[in-house]
């Protein structure tokens, strides 16, 4: 059983070596995704943003370590109550230190690093909730990237830290990305 269990493992650190030769020594990205996060309970109001929406990013590549930013639009919320309407929004700015394990035909990563979050609400009664708050707390991802040439095709799972909600943000990506070098 431990042979088996060998054969995978032998593999893996073959074409770590392989890909690790074929890595360029820099190179500097950007792209877009389309993103389902969600923000739970922010500020306590019961208020959940569970959205589909879009992220934007860029970094640089310095062989098996980089260092990304993203912007989140984490989404908005609108809601009709017997006391009127009430609104939420939140984003995020994140930068990270990223990590990759290169293999012939996909890159592994785990990023970490800070976000800056902003969370607004308020609602139509005068007084009854308002808020806006902000944060710098932690944020990890993990991801896995394709090469298409120039081209990057990402999926990734992100977790930003935010005090103003319970649990913070919970990101799902697709992403697509240009290679500029």
């Amino acid at each position: 059983m431990r042979r088996l269990l060998l054969i995978p493992l032998l593999a893996l650190a073959v074409g770590s070596a392989y890909a690790a030769d074929d890595v360029p020594d820099t190179s500097v990205y950007a792209g877009a995704g389309i993103m389902s996060s969600s923000v739970d309970n922010l500020e306590g109001t019961g208020f959940n943003l569970d959205n589909t929406s879009f992220k934007l990013f860029g970094g640089a590549r310095f062989s098996l370590l980089g260092a990304e930013v993203d912007y989140y639009h984490l989404g908005s919320e609108s809601r009709d109550f017997y006391f009127g309407g009430a609104d939420a929004n939140a984003r995020a700015v994140a930068a990270y230190a990223v990590g990759y394990l290169p293999l012939p035909l996909l890159d592994f990563y785990a990023k970490v690093g800070l976000n800056r979050w902003q969370l607004n609400g308020s609602s139509g009664s005068t007084g009854l909730f308002q808020f806006s708050d902000s944060g710098t707390q932690l944020a990890w991802g993990v991801g896995a990237q394709a090469h298409f040439g120039n081209l990057l095709g990402r999926l990734e799972y992100e977790r930003l830290n935010m005090s103003g909600s319970s649990g913070g943000a919970q990101i799902v990506s697709l992403d697509v990305a240009f290679n500029f070098l």
